[in-house]
């Protein structure tokens, strides 16, 4: 699928998005919300509103990837950010899409927040 190096930039969009768009309403949110180049080979991370679902895209150098996840139970722990994005290290990405919240929602992005001002 793809790989996530130190050198790989992970941006989430922190407000909600519709996610029944596919390619072309992510790329556009990846030019207007994130200001981000959707053709960098970096990942562009959203969420719905309930939190329970995430699409990544990514350019691979040769086309788009859109890469969903649905939790069955639960909600992700989402960052939070005036700025409508969050930069996060591939660890923080790690924990991000595979659901974690074992310590707890509050003190997840917390830390998350903690880390991306390093």
């Amino acid at each position: 699928m793809f790989t996530v190096t130190s050198a790989t930039r992970v941006l989430v969009a922190t407000t909600p998005v519709d996610l029944r768009g596919s390619f072309n309403r992510l790329y556009s949110l990846v030019v207007e919300q994130l200001k981000g180049d959707p053709l960098s080979g970096h990942l562009f991370v959203f969420t719905n509103g309930r939190r329970n679902r995430l699409k990544v895209l990514y350019w691979d150098g040769s086309g788009l990837w859109v890469c969903a996840k649905r939790l069955e139970k639960g909600k992700f722990t989402w960052p939070v950010s005036e700025e409508g994005r969050v930069d996060l290290r591939s660890e923080q990405f790690s924990a991000l899409i595979h659901g974690l919240e074992s310590a707890g929602e509050k003190e997840l992005v917390s830390s998350l927040k903690n880390l991306n001002r390093n």
